[in-house]
């Protein structure tokens, strides 16, 4: 396994804040495909549906480039238009660099110097050729999608652990990417097509059988898993987040339906849906005819089932029923949403042919994911948690969750991200609120909105009364609840989770609220250290 050193990158901040550097490495590496053999221009977009084409040169193409400045001779290169910039304004530059033929929205005229072929839209091209560049890898692969607004990530490490392990089960997801026998470090949840088939390719030829996938509603929405062959789709959950992007709930919705109407291309073997979730239940009443649909819930009737669940400080215990069986299950997970987190990887890997018996054995060994309700222990006499709850409905759920283990108070620390969703920043703060004894406000990657203004969005949830604390800079923000934490409380760090990184103004900053919160801890607690 290689592991990130050997990308020259000594922590998850240097993979954050050098995320196209990385992503350049990467690409340039994998753009040889599976084999040894560069395809012809001509092959390669031969089924490709095109408005016009000029086609004369029939060159070997040696990679997939969608940034110009990364293009070198043999590239085929992708205009496409983003947020914030558009790849058009740069074909002049692939041209000059060596690109073998522009694939554009645009008609670039029949005196344009090199061979181009014009599409309806550039990213369905991208995924399409990227499919057939690395060989059809996902036909290799059984492939399972994970979406859901909260969840996928525990939800996608939990599967592959439970079908069969790091080593033989593939990931693409928030924290990582296991290729089979090399990991390397998560640059985007679900990144562009050309890297998603490079990817897999890696997995099939380092003999994975399976893979796992995290699809967030951007990677269904901008095509980056367009023509995909996904033997199981799964849905967790959508409570509001991306709104910026999406406009509406509805939008959102949309996106994710997307995956299971047949919207990425192809229609999904099997579905796997939470019904707990009122959208689960409307994706379920719209479902294909032709698809085979499994549910799981914790309050509704379903296939897999959790009843009489107990939350315990250091487990959780139910009753696990399905068509089959049903067993009593102590999970080390903490928590409801944990309950129906593993529910979901249990009907995943059903509808995968796993029996539920086997996967239960593997549950036990199972490590807590990084960043996920994980605890900071240096030996204080109270409670320390980060987690990277980010909305209102997950910020709720780990509030209730610890309030129902905490004998003392619940102190959380929290900010919501600048240039993101503003509606959401209100509801935020009300559900800490609600769930919390004591607030502290602060910063998570304001990124280049004035934290001042952040603060004003949320202060919309504040009733007449609340007490909550803000305060810019989140190390001193977690100094301030350490020192008001007394023995029995809990103290919840959420927000960043696994990230190592803060985002000012264009600046990439280190900060681990995993490592800052230990190294206070210690400061604090200097006699912990001494025994």
């Amino acid at each position: 396994m290689i592991g990130l050193a050997d990308f020259q990158i000594s922590t998850l901040l240097a993979a954050a804040s050098s995320r196209q550097s990385y992503s350049r490495r990467f690409k340039s590496e994998s753009s040889r495909g599976s084999g040894s053999l560069n395809p012809r221009l001509e092959a390669l977009v031969r089924g490709l549906p095109s408005k016009s084409r000029k086609l004369g040169s029939d060159a070997r193409v040696t990679c997939l480039i969608t940034d110009s400045r990364r293009v070198v001779p043999g590239a085929l290169f992708f205009a496409i238009g983003g947020l914030r910039t558009d790849g058009n304004y740069y074909i002049e530059e692939a041209v000059d660099r060596g690109a073998v033929a522009i694939v554009t929205e645009q008609d670039l005229g029949a005196r344009f110097p090199i061979d181009f072929i014009q599409v309806e839209d550039v990213r369905e091209a991208l995924a399409v050729v990227s499919r057939s560049f690395y060989d059809f890898p996902d036909k290799s692969l059984n492939m399972i999608g994970i979406t859901g607004t909260n969840g996928k990530t525990t939800v996608s490490m939990l599967t592959q652990h439970l079908i069969g392990g790091q080593d033989q089960v593939g990931l693409i997801g928030t924290i990582r990417y296991d290729l089979g026998r090399r990991t390397l470090p998560s640059f985007r949840t679900t990144p562009e097509s050309v890297d998603v088939y490079a990817m897999l390719s890696q997995m099939k030829d380092n003999g994975c059988k399976d893979a796992v996938m995290e699809i967030s509603s951007h990677g269904i929405d901008q095509k980056r898993i367009y023509g995909m062959e996904i033997e199981v789709a799964a849905f967790l959950n959508l409570t509001q987040d991306h709104i910026d992007y999406h406009k509406s709930m509805d939008a959102y919705f949309r996106a994710k339906q997307g995956l299971f109407q047949g919207d990425a291309g192809s229609l999904p073997r099997k579905a796997v849906i939470n019904v707990d979730c009122k959208y689960g239940r409307m994706l379920l009443s719209g479902m294909p005819t032709t698809m085979e649909v499994e549910t799981f819930a914790i309050d509704q009737t379903a296939d897999v089932q959790a009843r009489e669940v107990q939350l315990f400080a250091n487990r959780t215990e139910f009753l696990l029923s399905w068509p089959e069986g049903q067993v009593r299950v102590v999970s080390p997970l903490l928590g409801r949403y944990n309950v129906s987190n593993l529910l979901a990887a249990l009907t995943i890997g059903r509808a995968r042919g796993h029996k539920i018996e086997a996967m239960l054995e593997r549950l036990p060994t199972f490590s807590s994911v990084p960043g996920r309700m994980e605890r900071i222990d240096c030996g204080q006499d109270y409670n320390v948690l980060v987690d990277y709850a980010h909305t209102d409905d997950a910020l709720k759920h780990a509030c209730e969750m610890l309030r129902e283990l905490t004998e003392g108070r619940l102190i959380v620390v929290f900010g919501c991200g600048g240039d993101r969703d503003r509606s959401k920043r209100a509801p935020m703060l009300q559900a800490v609120v609600s769930g919390a004894d004591v607030v502290f406000a602060t910063s998570d990657n304001p990124r280049s909105e004035p934290l001042d203004q952040i603060f004003i969005d949320m202060q919309e949830g504040l009733s007449s009364g609340s007490d909550v604390q803000f305060v810019e800079d989140r190390k001193r923000a977690i100094s301030l609840a350490l020192d008001a934490a007394r023995p029995g409380d809990c103290v919840l760090i959420a927000g960043k989770g696994h990230e190592a990184y803060q985002e000012f103004n264009g600046t990439v900053i280190p900060f681990d609220d995993r490592h800052i919160a230990r190294e206070l801890i210690e400061l604090k607690h200097p006699e912990l250290g001494q025994g």
